[in-house]
């Protein structure tokens, strides 16, 4: 497994728009026209990558938690399809429906999203706020596969709750860990 860290990319920045096929309902979904309210929290992830699939029940919870109209959930796979076809469309579909994902995943086969996002790995996490600025990125908390800490989700439910409260964000924001994202 490589152990690639986020790049932490400078709060405050602008979310870039994008318009991908959601593999749920086979329809494109526009970040400008999709986001919450109060804010939203967009994933890069993928199928095959054992970091994902150790934090995917984790994602799985907190979107049934908070994902709705003030708070959206995204899901984003930029991976090499031709090289790691275990993340193509068809099974991003069916890693969705075993995931029980209640938010879109899209698939950007052109890599542009991840590249405008700068996204290193999977899973790469950014929460924006109503204006689509960036409050957080980084981990979804110190969970690794191995380390014996419980996934819990509580560095990115805490950007949530911060978000949902009008409270700053005071704790450390640390990259995640993960596969790097397999570029073409």
């Amino acid at each position: 497994m490589a152990r690639t860290p986020s790049n932490m990319i400078s709060l405050g920045s602008n979310a870039p728009n994008f318009n991908l096929l959601d593999v749920n309902s086979e329809t494109n979904i526009s970040l400008k026209e999709y986001k919450g309210k109060i804010g939203t929290v967009i994933m890069f992830i993928c199928n095959h990558c054992p970091y994902v699939k150790h934090v995917n029940p984790t994602i799985t919870k907190i979107s049934k938690k908070y994902h709705g109209e003030n708070i959206k959930f995204i899901a984003i796979s930029s991976n090499d399809i031709v090289n790691y076809p275990d993340d193509s469309p068809e099974k991003m579909k069916i890693n969705a429906v075993e995931n029980d994902f209640i938010f879109p995943y899209l698939y950007d086969e052109t890599q542009d999203v991840a590249k405008a996002y700068d996204a290193a790995c999977t899973p790469d996490f950014y929460v924006y706020d109503s204006n689509l600025n960036l409050v957080y990125r980084g981990q979804l908390d110190d969970s690794r596969p191995g380390n014996e800490i419980l996934s819990d989700g509580a560095d990115i439910e805490n950007a949530i709750e911060c978000l949902i409260f009008g409270r700053e964000n005071n704790k450390i924001q640390k990259p995640s860990i993960g596969c790097n994202i397999k570029w073409k």
